[in-house]
Protein backbone atom coordinates (compact mmCIF):
# COMPACT_ATOMS: atom_id res chain seq x y z
CA UNK A 1 0.00 0.00 0.00
CA UNK A 2 1.10 3.42 -0.66
CA UNK A 3 1.13 6.47 1.76
CA UNK A 4 0.20 9.05 -0.25
CA UNK A 5 -2.58 9.74 -2.67
CA UNK A 6 -4.05 12.27 -4.97
CA UNK A 7 -5.11 14.91 -3.85
CA UNK A 8 -8.17 14.97 -6.18
CA UNK A 9 -9.15 11.93 -4.81
CA UNK A 10 -8.69 12.60 -0.88
CA UNK A 11 -11.99 11.87 1.17
CA UNK A 12 -14.52 14.92 1.25
CA UNK A 13 -14.46 14.84 5.03
CA UNK A 14 -10.84 16.56 4.55
CA UNK A 15 -10.73 20.16 4.89
CA UNK A 16 -7.97 20.47 2.40
CA UNK A 17 -8.17 22.82 -0.87
CA UNK A 18 -8.80 20.15 -4.24
CA UNK A 19 -5.88 22.43 -6.30
CA UNK A 20 -2.34 22.23 -5.31
CA UNK A 21 0.33 19.70 -5.51
CA UNK A 22 -1.05 16.10 -7.11
CA UNK A 23 0.11 14.19 -4.29
CA UNK A 24 -1.09 14.59 -0.96
CA UNK A 25 -0.21 12.52 2.61
CA UNK A 26 -2.32 9.38 3.41
CA UNK A 27 -3.05 8.44 6.58
CA UNK A 28 -1.66 5.09 7.91
CA UNK A 29 -3.91 2.41 8.84
CA UNK A 30 -4.87 2.88 12.38
CA UNK A 31 -8.43 3.33 14.72
CA UNK A 32 -10.44 5.51 12.20
CA UNK A 33 -10.83 4.50 8.43
CA UNK A 34 -9.04 6.67 5.93
CA UNK A 35 -11.96 8.57 4.83
CA UNK A 36 -12.87 9.73 8.55
CA UNK A 37 -9.49 10.44 9.49
CA UNK A 38 -7.23 13.38 8.67
CA UNK A 39 -3.04 12.67 8.95
CA UNK A 40 -1.67 14.69 11.80
CA UNK A 41 0.52 15.89 8.89
CA UNK A 42 -2.13 18.02 7.30
CA UNK A 43 -3.64 19.19 10.23
CA UNK A 44 -0.55 20.76 11.51
CA UNK A 45 0.18 22.38 8.28
CA UNK A 46 -2.95 22.74 6.00
CA UNK A 47 -5.60 23.21 9.32
CA UNK A 48 -3.92 25.00 11.77
CA UNK A 49 -0.66 26.39 10.33
CA UNK A 50 1.77 25.84 12.79
CA UNK A 51 4.09 24.21 10.45
CA UNK A 52 4.97 25.58 6.83
CA UNK A 53 6.50 21.87 5.67
CA UNK A 54 6.74 18.44 6.60
CA UNK A 55 10.38 18.97 7.43
CA UNK A 56 9.06 21.29 10.10
CA UNK A 57 6.31 18.99 11.12
CA UNK A 58 8.85 16.33 11.85
CA UNK A 59 11.19 18.50 13.76
CA UNK A 60 8.23 19.50 15.81
CA UNK A 61 6.99 15.96 16.95
CA UNK A 62 10.61 15.09 17.86
CA UNK A 63 10.51 17.53 20.83
CA UNK A 64 7.32 15.48 22.28
CA UNK A 65 5.40 18.41 22.03
CA UNK A 66 2.28 17.03 20.06
CA UNK A 67 0.07 15.02 21.72
CA UNK A 68 -2.82 13.08 20.62
CA UNK A 69 -5.86 11.16 22.99
CA UNK A 70 -3.10 12.22 26.26
CA UNK A 71 0.01 10.09 24.35
CA UNK A 72 2.97 11.84 22.78
CA UNK A 73 2.40 11.36 18.99
CA UNK A 74 5.69 11.65 16.49
CA UNK A 75 3.77 10.05 13.41
CA UNK A 76 2.68 12.13 10.83
CA UNK A 77 0.67 9.73 9.05
CA UNK A 78 -1.34 9.05 12.17
CA UNK A 79 -4.80 9.56 11.20
CA UNK A 80 -7.24 11.80 13.79
CA UNK A 81 -10.52 11.45 13.72
CA UNK A 82 -14.02 12.47 15.67
CA UNK A 83 -13.79 12.99 18.90
CA UNK A 84 -9.89 13.04 19.27
CA UNK A 85 -7.96 15.44 21.26
CA UNK A 86 -5.14 17.01 20.11
CA UNK A 87 -2.99 18.71 22.76
CA UNK A 88 0.30 20.86 21.76
CA UNK A 89 2.88 22.04 25.10
CA UNK A 90 4.44 25.37 25.96
CA UNK A 91 4.60 27.57 24.15
CA UNK A 92 1.84 26.78 22.36
CA UNK A 93 -0.20 25.49 24.99
CA UNK A 94 -3.10 24.72 22.83
CA UNK A 95 -6.08 22.33 23.08
CA UNK A 96 -8.32 20.92 20.32
CA UNK A 97 -11.29 18.12 19.41
CA UNK A 98 -12.23 17.11 16.13
CA UNK A 99 -15.61 17.03 15.32
CA UNK A 100 -17.79 17.58 12.30
CA UNK A 101 -19.29 20.66 10.69
CA UNK A 102 -22.60 21.44 9.08
CA UNK A 103 -21.15 20.15 5.43
CA UNK A 104 -19.69 16.57 7.23
CA UNK A 105 -15.83 18.16 6.68
CA UNK A 106 -13.75 17.17 9.86
CA UNK A 107 -12.49 20.21 11.67
CA UNK A 108 -10.36 21.27 14.93
CA UNK A 109 -12.49 23.28 17.70
CA UNK A 110 -10.65 24.83 20.74
CA UNK A 111 -11.07 23.25 24.15
CA UNK A 112 -10.25 23.87 27.27
CA UNK A 113 -7.15 22.35 28.82
CA UNK A 114 -9.44 20.98 31.73
CA UNK A 115 -11.24 19.00 28.61
CA UNK A 116 -7.99 17.64 26.90
CA UNK A 117 -7.58 14.66 29.38
CA UNK A 118 -11.98 13.67 28.34
CA UNK A 119 -12.96 11.79 25.38
CA UNK A 120 -16.67 11.02 24.57
CA UNK A 121 -16.58 7.40 22.43
CA UNK A 122 -19.38 5.76 21.11
CA UNK A 123 -19.78 1.78 21.45
CA UNK A 124 -19.37 -0.29 17.98
CA UNK A 125 -19.55 -3.79 19.34
CA UNK A 126 -19.87 -5.87 22.19
CA UNK A 127 -18.67 -9.86 23.28
CA UNK A 128 -18.05 -12.04 25.47
CA UNK A 129 -14.20 -13.57 26.10
CA UNK A 130 -13.43 -16.78 27.36
CA UNK A 131 -13.00 -15.39 30.88
CA UNK A 132 -16.15 -14.04 31.11
CA UNK A 133 -15.81 -10.45 31.03
CA UNK A 134 -17.73 -8.46 28.40
CA UNK A 135 -14.77 -7.04 25.62
CA UNK A 136 -16.27 -3.31 24.81
CA UNK A 137 -15.22 -1.90 21.38
CA UNK A 138 -15.26 2.22 20.86
CA UNK A 139 -15.58 4.24 17.94
CA UNK A 140 -11.66 4.80 18.14
CA UNK A 141 -10.29 1.36 17.88
CA UNK A 142 -10.25 1.11 21.90
CA UNK A 143 -10.98 -2.20 23.54
CA UNK A 144 -12.13 -1.92 26.84
CA UNK A 145 -12.86 -5.41 28.99
CA UNK A 146 -15.22 -4.65 31.93
CA UNK A 147 -16.97 -6.80 34.37
CA UNK A 148 -20.07 -9.20 32.80
CA UNK A 149 -22.38 -6.77 34.62
CA UNK A 150 -21.66 -3.70 32.44
CA UNK A 151 -24.59 -2.37 30.87
CA UNK A 152 -23.66 -0.79 27.98
CA UNK A 153 -25.12 -1.69 25.05
CA UNK A 154 -24.43 -1.10 21.06
CA UNK A 155 -25.08 2.92 20.76
CA UNK A 156 -24.14 3.92 24.03
CA UNK A 157 -21.40 6.17 24.97
CA UNK A 158 -18.99 6.05 27.40
CA UNK A 159 -17.05 9.01 28.83
CA UNK A 160 -13.34 8.19 29.58
CA UNK A 161 -9.98 9.67 30.85
CA UNK A 162 -7.18 9.33 27.94
CA UNK A 163 -4.47 7.87 27.90
CA UNK A 164 -5.44 5.63 31.05
CA UNK A 165 -9.09 4.49 29.27
CA UNK A 166 -10.70 4.72 33.08
CA UNK A 167 -14.30 5.01 32.23
CA UNK A 168 -16.13 8.56 33.86
CA UNK A 169 -19.42 8.13 32.83
CA UNK A 170 -22.03 6.51 30.80
CA UNK A 171 -24.29 7.84 28.41
CA UNK A 172 -27.15 5.67 27.17
CA UNK A 173 -28.80 5.52 24.27
CA UNK A 174 -31.96 6.26 25.14
CA UNK A 175 -35.18 9.25 24.47
CA UNK A 176 -34.07 12.36 26.47
CA UNK A 177 -30.39 12.03 25.71
CA UNK A 178 -28.23 14.83 23.68
CA UNK A 179 -27.07 13.59 20.38
CA UNK A 180 -24.47 14.88 17.64
CA UNK A 181 -25.27 13.54 14.66
CA UNK A 182 -21.61 12.35 12.40
CA UNK A 183 -23.26 11.21 9.25
CA UNK A 184 -26.34 11.77 6.98
CA UNK A 185 -27.92 15.12 5.86
CA UNK A 186 -28.03 15.97 9.43
CA UNK A 187 -24.00 15.87 9.71
CA UNK A 188 -22.73 18.33 12.88
CA UNK A 189 -26.31 18.95 14.42
CA UNK A 190 -26.86 18.04 18.18
CA UNK A 191 -30.39 17.18 18.40
CA UNK A 192 -32.42 15.03 21.35
CA UNK A 193 -33.55 11.78 20.81
CA UNK A 194 -37.32 11.04 21.19
CA UNK A 195 -37.06 7.64 19.70
CA UNK A 196 -35.26 4.81 19.09
CA UNK A 197 -36.97 2.63 16.51
CA UNK A 198 -36.02 -0.89 15.97
CA UNK A 199 -36.74 -2.42 12.95
CA UNK A 200 -36.53 -6.29 12.93
CA UNK A 201 -35.75 -6.31 9.23
CA UNK A 202 -32.76 -5.68 7.24
CA UNK A 203 -33.41 -2.00 7.33
CA UNK A 204 -30.93 0.04 9.67
CA UNK A 205 -32.62 1.22 13.33
CA UNK A 206 -33.58 4.36 12.96
CA UNK A 207 -33.77 7.17 15.87
CA UNK A 208 -35.94 9.68 15.72
CA UNK A 209 -35.48 13.34 17.57
CA UNK A 210 -37.56 16.42 19.22
CA UNK A 211 -36.35 18.37 16.81
CA UNK A 212 -38.51 16.97 13.67
CA UNK A 213 -35.93 14.32 11.46
CA UNK A 214 -34.77 10.89 12.39
CA UNK A 215 -31.62 9.24 11.10
CA UNK A 216 -30.11 5.83 11.34
CA UNK A 217 -28.81 4.52 14.27
CA UNK A 218 -25.07 4.10 13.18
CA UNK A 219 -24.93 8.60 12.58
CA UNK A 220 -26.02 8.97 16.46
CA UNK A 221 -23.73 10.17 18.84
CA UNK A 222 -24.48 10.25 22.90
CA UNK A 223 -22.77 13.51 23.94
CA UNK A 224 -25.03 14.01 27.55
CA UNK A 225 -27.85 14.21 29.06
CA UNK A 226 -28.70 18.10 29.58
CA UNK A 227 -25.58 19.25 28.06
CA UNK A 228 -22.48 17.80 26.07
CA UNK A 229 -20.05 16.20 28.79
CA UNK A 230 -17.46 18.03 26.69
CA UNK A 231 -17.59 20.40 24.01
CA UNK A 232 -17.83 19.23 20.44
CA UNK A 233 -18.96 22.92 18.70
CA UNK A 234 -17.76 26.35 19.56
CA UNK A 235 -19.97 28.54 21.00
CA UNK A 236 -22.15 26.12 22.75
CA UNK A 237 -21.82 26.03 26.52
CA UNK A 238 -21.85 22.69 28.32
Amino acid sequence: MTFRLKRRAAPRAWTVPRKGTKWIKRPSPGPHAQDQSIPLLLVLRDLRHIVRSAREASLLLRTGAVRIDGKVSKDLDRGLGLMDTLSFAAPLDAHFRMVKDRRGKLVLISIPSTEAGLKVARVRFKHTVPTGKVEVTLHDGRNLLLPATTPYRVGDSVKIEVPTQKVVDHLKLAPGALAFVAGGSHVGQIARVEKVEVRNSSQPNLVHFAEGFSTIKDYVFVVGLKTPEVTIAEGVER
